[in-house]
């Protein structure tokens, strides 16, 4: 899903709201993610997951054009980890897509 299907997934929703403020909100929400990962800080939303930064070393990387060995420096990259009952959802939904299949493949 990308942002402008969330807003007007979102819009859809709640028609009393003007598509204009959806965005608004979209917008504020995934910046201040943003600011709040950019000063180091984790983000925990229960039910859904957490946001964290994972440290990378450096490390000694190749260019795939030329072949030629590049020096990667040591960085911070956002890390996601699902919470249990965003887990448990998605699951559920393949395990049921899952028994379907196999339903329709034995007949």
């Amino acid at each position: 899903m990308t942002k402008s299907e969330l807003i007007a997934l979102l819009a859809s929703r709640y028609p009393q709201l003007a598509v204009r403020d959806m965005d608004l909100a979209v917008k504020t929400i995934l910046d201040a993610m943003t600011q709040t990962l950019a000063a180091g800080q984790r983000i925990e939303i229960r039910g859904f997951g957490s946001f964290s930064l994972s440290s990378r070393s450096p490390r000694i990387g190749r260019n795939p054009r030329s072949g030629e060995k590049v020096m990667v420096p040591a960085k911070q990259v956002p890390h996601f980890k699902a919470g249990k009952e965003l887990r448990e959802r998605v699951d559920a939904v393949y395990l049921k897509e899952q028994s379907l299949a196999a339903a329709s493949a034995t007949k």
